[in-house]
């Protein structure tokens, strides 16, 4: 199916408030801990792949059933919804790539309309997690990837793509778009980035969408 326009968000601190590996290690009393390694992460000071399996291993033992309380907690970003009906309002698709976790996303992205999402899996052993990541981790090279992957399948050209992320797991993808915004984003990323968002409310965006279609 045909579509006018991409558009691609990052998920933690841009398609919600939240960063959910942090909820999830909250569980086990080990959020202060993740929040740091994440922060540098996001910065680019170390490599996110790297970083993403240190911090699934402080995830070890929490059960299944969390996911729901992880859930319950989240909260989206102000603007999201205007921003995916605008998009969809111009004939577009809004997919969502994570360097977070399906289980959380599966059932996230459905609710607020979006049309696409691609993330990183949590192994699960007996109920609980056992600390690792399943399969071939989401990081930078994976997000711009997935913005081409879905920029082919819905006949986008690359010139009417755009992305917006915070982190700097974000860059290629952000450089791989048309347009890359900073929205909530590290310096380095506001640096780097087309454009930066200075409010966090992804209502922002609109303005820089393509009229409506008639």
């Amino acid at each position: 199916m045909s579509a006018r326009l991409l558009v691609v968000l990052d998920a933690d601190s841009t398609l919600i408030r939240n960063e959910v590996i942090e909820l999830i290690a909250d569980e086990v009393g080990r959020g202060a801990e993740v929040a740091a390694a994440t922060e540098a992460a996001m910065r680019g000071e170390v490599d996110f792949a790297a970083s993403l399996r240190s911090r699934a291993e402080a995830l070890a033992g929490v059960p299944v059933s969390a996911f729901e309380r992880v859930l319950a907690r989240i909260e989206p970003t102000p603007g999201v919804t205007e921003l995916i009906d605008a998009v969809h309002a111009r004939g577009g698709v809004v997919g969502v790539v994570s360097g977070g976790f399906h289980e959380i996303l599966d059932a996230l992205a459905p609710r607020l309309g979006v049309d696409v999402w691609r993330a990183n899996r949590l192994e699960v052993d007996g109920g609980v997690l056992s600390g690792r990541v399943d399969g071939t981790i989401v990081d930078a090279a994976g997000k711009a990837a997935a913005l081409r992957e879905w920029a082919a399948d819905h006949d986008v050209p690359m010139s009417c793509t755009l992305a917006i992320g915070d982190g700097a797991n974000d860059l290629q993808m952000m450089a791989a778009a048309a347009l890359g915004l900073a929205f909530n984003a590290k310096p380095a990323v506001r640096a780097q980035a087309d454009l930066v968002v200075g409010p966090v409310d992804l209502s922002q965006v609109v303005p820089l969408l393509p009229s409506p279609a008639r």
